[in-house]
This record gives C-alpha cells, sequence and structure tokens, in this order.
C-alpha cells in the first residue's frame, strides 16, 4: 500500500499545501481520502485527474471535501469527454453539501459526475481496500478510517478531539496518519482537533508502528507539535509534507 501526502494544512491551505487530502494505492487502484481545498492541484502530480477509482471524505468540514467542486468542473468538461461516474463514499448529504457550493444547484445535481455512497460506522470496500469507519469527537459527523490491504494497514483520524474510538480504531496500525492540529497547554475547544501530545498518547496506547502528523494549521508551531508528540510517543514519528510518499 502506498500513501501520498496531496494535502496537509488544517483549517485553510497554507504556504506550503493545501488542505487535507491523501491519496492511497494499491495494485493499480487510487483512492482519494478527503479532497481539500487545493489538493487537486498537487493530485495532478502523481496521477491524471481521471484516473482516480474513488473518493472517501471522512467529514463534510471544507478543508475536507470542496475540492469535489473543482473536481466536477475537470470531469464534466474535460477536452477528451466525460469520464465513467466517480463513486464518492461520504457521509448523509454529502451529495447536498457539494451542490450547495455551486452558485446555482448544477440541473443534474451532481449525479452525471459521481455515483454518491452514504457511509456509516462499521466495514466496507472499495476496490482492494477492507475499511473501517467509527464515529469520532467532532462537532459534526465525523470518521476516522482504517484501511487494510496487502496484509498492511493504514488508519487515518480525519478530525477529532480525543477519542477511545480512535485508538481502538488504530490498535497496531503500521502507519497511524493522526491530526495534531492545536498546541498543548492551551485553552482548546474540547471535542474538536487533538494537539500532538495527544496524537502522540493515541499512537502510545494504539501500538502503531509509525506515527505522521497532519491537518497541520498555518498558524501553528510545527517544531513544537513535533516536539510534543516525541515526548509522548517513541517510535517512528514525521511530520506530513506536500507530496511525502509512504510505503507500507
Amino acid at each position: 500500500m502506498k500513501l501520498t501526502i496531496l494535502g496537509c494544512s488544517g483549517t485553510y491551505p497554507g504556504p506550503a499545501s493545501a488542505c487535507s487530502s491523501y491519496l492511497i494505492e494499491q495494485d493499480g487502484f487510487r483512492l482519494v481520502l478527503d479532497a481539500g481545498n487545493g489538493s487537486v492541484g498537487e493530485l495532478q502530480n502523481h496521477c491524471d485527474i481521471r484516473d482516480v477509482d474513488a473518493v472517501l471524505l471522512s467529514h463534510l468540514h471544507g478543508d475536507h471535501c470542496l475540492d469535489l467542486v473543482a473536481t466536477s468542473y475537470a470531469r464534466r468538461y474535460h477536452p477528451e469527454g466525460m469520464p465513467p461516474k466517480l463513486p464518492v463514499y461520504g457521509p448523509i448529504n454529502t451529495q447536498e453539501r457539494l451542490c450547495g457550493a455551486f452558485e446555482r444547484w448544477p440541473d443534474d445535481s451532481l449525479a452525471d459526475i459521481y455515483d454518491f455512497r452514504t457511509i456509516g460506522p462499521g466495514r466496507l470496500h472499495i476496490g482492494p481496500f477492507g475499511i473501517d469507519l467509527a464515529r469520532v469527537a467532532h462537532p459534526i459527523e465525523a470518521y476516522g478510517v482504517r484501511i487494510n490491504a496487502g496484509g498492511r494497514t493504514l488508519t487515518y483520524s480525519g478530525d477529532t478531539g480525543a477519542c477511545d474510538r480512535l485508538v481502538r480504531l488504530a490498535q497496531g496500525s503500521d502507519l497511524f496518519l493522526c491530526e495534531a492540529s492545536f498546541l498543548d497547554g492551551e485553552d482548546n475547544p474540547p471535542d474538536l482537533h487533538l494537539t500532538g501530545k495527544d496524537a502522540g498518547v493515541h499512537a502510545t496506547r494504539a501500538d502503531v508502528g509509525r506515527l505522521v502528523l497532519t491537518h497541520l494549521v498555518p498558524w501553528g508551531n510545527v517544531e513544537r507539535t513535533h516536539g510534543e508528540a516525541r515526548d509522548a510517543f517513541d517510535g517512528d514519528l514525521s511530520l506530513a509534507s506536500t507530496g511525502a510518499v509512504y510505503e507500507l
């Protein structure tokens, strides 16, 4: 399984990164996990925009889904013709969320572009991937995602506050892609995001092989975030960066 970071900035794009989006590949199948603002640009450095096989959205905040609006234009108006419908797996009302971003609701409700499929807690299969979803602590319906393929496991936190369900979901993962938006010791709102320390604690409790910190907000301090995570996790640790590739 191959993971490529398309965007790792939280809340809005930073000077060096689009918002959250990740390309996961196995046996020639390309799954895009989240589609945050600006990420479709980086995607094109790694494959043709029409060669994505499926999209999975962890939740419907704009910094995780709104580049599907731009992608719809690319697919609808491509000079070589419109490709087959792209399966988009997301929480309830994903179609309404995307259509609402247009100045006028598309006549086809994007149903000619995307095949919308509603997700919920539990297991599903997308291409070669076995995927487990668990609700995490966030103000809207949001999911942590555990992906299995080829005997390897990747878990993605999505956006979440401290959450025992995330620890259980990530248990024994080869790679844990975990958000770390906030700094420890500050007056952070509950059930919204993790700190670097929180990410390290969750990774240690889940006994993961590698921790990659993502959803790094532009106003944050990545060196401090990394240090807080290191204090709580003594395994393989890195900060996500645009274009970085991880082979599991």
